[in-house]
């Protein structure tokens, strides 16, 4: 991570996966972070500040695809840089 390059703005709506619509590489330059209900959370897969929900996964379930199966809890989401 280079001190020197400018942050983007954080996404209303990002996700990990890069074959989401949602997927920004610029974003992920950099360290961020999710504050779910006030506590920080490091599972995050998806999420959304303006609907109020994140994407984690459940448990060790597996879709058919291989990738990790997501479960939406909705509360206050806030995302911010490290």
């Amino acid at each position: 991570m280079e001190a020197d390059t400018p942050k983007p703005d954080l996404p209303d709506h990002l996700s990990i996966d890069p074959r989401s619509p949602f997927y920004v590489a610029a974003v992920f330059v950099h360290d961020i972070g999710i504050r779910f209900n006030g506590q920080e959370r490091n599972n995050v897969e998806e999420y959304c500040v303006s609907e109020g929900w994140v994407k984690v996964p459940a448990g060790k379930t597996l879709d058919r695809k291989g990738k990790p199966l997501l479960i939406k809890l909705k509360g206050k989401v806030e995302a911010f840089y490290r």
